[in-house]
């Protein structure tokens, strides 16, 4: 999308705008390594915000593993996102936007009762080029924060 079509104050976000696919890696205390390919999409709905989804499947074998959606939102200083994950949690993050870098740390966490217990999120997104890395960063089931996952993706 042209950044002269969304909304002044979409404007520092316009780096994230469109669908990434890609591939990535993931590791914590309490699953085995897994690798995962992935389609993440940030558009414009013709409102002030950019709406996010995200899945991802296994490598190799292609069965579904995550999902998320939501939206990122501009604030006068910096953005908020609030998503939400068929596993049962919800995600409030605040953050903050330099140049073509996003940084989030979630300020509220809800799940269901049968949901795993997420505590906190940080997610770091990034634009190169043509390339969009992410790195998410988490604290859950009695686990202090650490990394999570990661992947690079390319505009589709």
């Amino acid at each position: 999308m042209d950044v002269t079509q969304l909304p002044s104050v979409l404007a520092p976000l316009h780096f994230l705008v469109g669908t990434w696919v890609g591939e990535g890696r993931g590791e914590y205390p309490t699953v085995d390594d897994f690798r995962y390919a992935e389609e993440t999409t940030f558009a414009y709905p013709d409102k002030p915000v950019l709406a996010y989804s995200q899945r991802t499947w296994l490598i190799p074998d292609g069965r579904a593993a995550h999902a998320e959606l939501g939206y990122v939102r501009p604030l006068e200083e910096g953005v908020e996102l609030l998503l939400v994950q068929p596993s049962g949690v919800a995600e409030v993050s605040v953050g903050t936007v330099a140049g073509t870098r996003l940084e989030l740390a979630t300020v509220a966490v809800a799940r269901t009762p049968t949901a795993k217990s997420v505590t906190e999120v940080r997610r770091v997104y990034e634009r190169s080029g043509d390339t969009l890395w992410y790195q998410l960063d988490m604290a859950a089931v009695d686990q202090p924060l650490g990394f999570h996952c990661e992947a690079e993706l390319r505009r589709a």
